[in-house]
């Protein structure tokens, strides 16, 4: 019986929807055709390229949740270094169960494991700087949990989880409630001393702008490498500086060399390639 966490509970349901949605009401007819209901059998979760591991706990649990009496033991933990024809887990129990719960366990750990897998190569390639980089809420409806923490597993950091938790005020605040001085300054009076505040710029116009009020961060957006540098040394205030947009391999170490603080990039999250990993009999 799998132990039960605080953290793993909240991702039960995720998990029970995503089940349903590859087995619905009649479950698996494939393996209920054509296996013996009592076959047991000893698998293994094996990946097929290089890469960071995530998301572990949501694959012990997807074979979990369908089956409580199988039995699944992780080789590695999650942020592992794994290469081609590395063991990441292995599951024993009703053949059946797990044949029937692999799909939905590989889902969710290729895709996790290919947001830490892009993650750790841009932390990489930063690595000898000071910047870090951060997600962003460009993330799977229902999973930003998961994909947000396979970016921490991958050596990145987290931006604001949602709506709630942290003031950005972007272009369309600003169209629509006025200058940077005056929306900074309503969301201070409205939001209390705890609740940090950052605001989007697009210009070093605007940014002047930005440094006088009591925004807590900036974030400079598609800023040119020359824009970036003069922003760097025009902030005598130490606010936390934030570059994003169009951010690539070929130009994070340039960017980080500016010396900004973060580097947001929603490509980790919504457009980073799966990790091949595969359920293999042994």
């Amino acid at each position: 019986m799998i132990e039960k966490r605080p953290l793993e509970f909240s991702f039960e349901k995720i998990i029970k929807d995503a089940l349903y949605e590859d087995l619905g009401q009649q479950g698996d007819i494939t393996s209920n055709s054509v296996i013996d209901k009592n076959l047991e059998n000893n698998f293994v979760l094996k990946s097929r390229s290089e890469g960071v591991i995530s998301g572990l706990q949501v694959a012990e649990l997807s074979f979990m949740t369908l089956d409580r009496r199988l039995s699944f033991e992780k080789k590695i933990d999650n942020g592992s270094n794994v290469k081609n024809g590395d063991i990441i887990a292995s599951v024993k129990g009703n053949a059946a169960s797990i044949l029937s719960a692999e799909r939905t366990a590989l889902n969710f750990l290729s895709h996790l494991s290919g947001i830490a897998s892009a993650t750790s190569e841009m932390a990489n390639l930063i690595s000898e700087t000071n910047t870090k980089i951060v997600s962003t809420r460009k993330t799977t409806p229902n999973l930003r949990i998961l994909e947000k923490f396979a970016v921490k597993d991958g050596g990145g950091m987290n931006h604001r989880f949602g709506l709630y938790d942290g003031i950005l005020i972007k272009d369309n605040h600003l169209a629509l409630s006025g200058s940077i001085t005056n929306s900074v300054s309503l969301a201070r009076e409205k939001c209390g001393h705890m609740i940090n505040i950052e605001v989007e710029v697009d210009n070093l116009d605007q940014y002047r702008e930005a440094l006088e009020t009591q925004t807590n961060a900036i974030l400079l957006d598609n800023f040119n490498i020359e824009d970036l540098i003069k922003a760097v040394n025009l902030n005598k205030k130490n606010i936390i500086l934030e570059a994003s947009g169009k951010i690539t391999k070929d130009n994070i170490l340039e960017i980080a060399k500016t010396g900004v603080n973060l580097i947001s990039s929603g490509w980790l999250t919504h457009s980073s390639p799966a990790l091949d990993i595969g359920l293999d009999f042994s």
